[in-house]
């Protein structure tokens, strides 16, 4: 069977990126960024709240995480909503005792569920990121735009009104987009996006109307994919978290400052054998004096707030 004509026709073939949402540079070449007080690295940590329902459909495909195992499966159900029930606290008393504050990536249908959760994250001051409105509703290309504007919008509203929080981040489920996601949560009065893992800065979004901008947040340091998806050793995801650490601060020493993200979900990270495993990285982390504590929306401000060029 022979290749069809058009198949190495790309109509949109030229020198330069393969896409219009972000400039090109290399980071490295850019001006200096400065955090507060002088800091090396901004250190933000991301601790997922999500809800899978019992009846998610896989479609358009399997989210991380999702049920593998014939309706109704208790067991990764149980699984998942351990870190909701018990996990998470385990979590918020490690961030507590060293003094640090999360970013909280929440589906809204979690929020309804659990109110109480809400409480414990607004007590501790921590910022809420709108998750979608669950595991079960990812945004995907072939999504009509109002079907997924609908979702995005009933995320971000539910948010906003139960917890009483701006709520200016986005995370995607399954950090899944279409070519709309972008301009639809700038549209919602997102200001920053966490789906895109190509920086370990903040940068400048092109999208429809307002403004958007990435955060690095995390997708190789994720306690998921280390854990559960590669099968590391506890103690190999602590070592990672700390020879990420090392080295994004010694180029912070003579590069400027670095943000640091880590990626949780208290149902992989909250299991009692596992949560020495996170208290010794980041005791590790904040044993050192030039390191931010920071929530997503603080960083981003920290880092508009200088003016810094274009990037990436």
């Amino acid at each position: 069977m022979s290749l069809p004509e058009d198949y190495l026709h790309y109509p949109r073939r030229d020198y330069g990126m393969d896409q219009d949402r972000y400039a090109w540079s290399i980071l490295p070449r850019r001006e200096r960024v400065q955090w507060p007080n002088g800091a090396r690295v901004a250190l933000w940590i991301v601790t997922a709240l999500e809800w899978f329902p019992l009846d998610m459909t896989g479609q358009p495909f399997l989210v991380p995480g999702g049920f593998t195992r014939p309706y109704p499966d208790y067991w990764n159900y149980t699984t998942r909503d351990y870190g909701n029930r018990i996990g998470v606290f385990r979590v918020m008393k490690v961030l507590d005792e060293l003094g640090i504050r999360a970013s909280v990536p929440m589906n809204s249908a979690l929020a309804t569920r659990y109110p109480s959760l809400l409480d414990e994250i607004n007590q501790r001051d921590w910022e809420i990121i709108a998750h979608g409105v669950d595991m079960g509703h990812v945004l995907h290309g072939d999504m009509p735009a109002d079907e997924e504007e609908a979702l995005i919008d009933e995320s971000v509203s539910v948010l906003r009104e139960r917890s009483g929080q701006a709520v200016y981040g986005w995370l995607s489920p399954a950090r899944s987009e279409s070519f709309n996601t972008p301009d639809l949560v700038a549209q919602h009065g997102i200001r920053y996006l966490c789906d895109w893992a190509n920086d370990d800065l903040p940068y400048p979004m092109q999208v429809s109307d307002g403004e958007l901008h990435a955060l690095p947040h995390a997708h190789e340091l994720d306690d998921r994919l280390i854990l559960a998806q590669h099968h590391h050793g506890e103690d190999s995801f602590c070592q990672q978290i700390i020879d990420q650490f090392d080295a994004l601060y010694a180029e912070a020493g003579s590069e400027g400052g670095r943000v640091m993200a880590i990626s949780l979900h208290p149902w992989i990270i909250g299991q009692p054998y596992r949560i020495a495993s996170l208290r010794k990285a980041l005791e590790h982390v904040m044993s050192h004096a030039d390191v931010w504590p920071a929530t997503g929306v603080e960083i981003l401000d920290a880092f508009i707030g200088q003016k810094a060029p274009p990037a990436p």
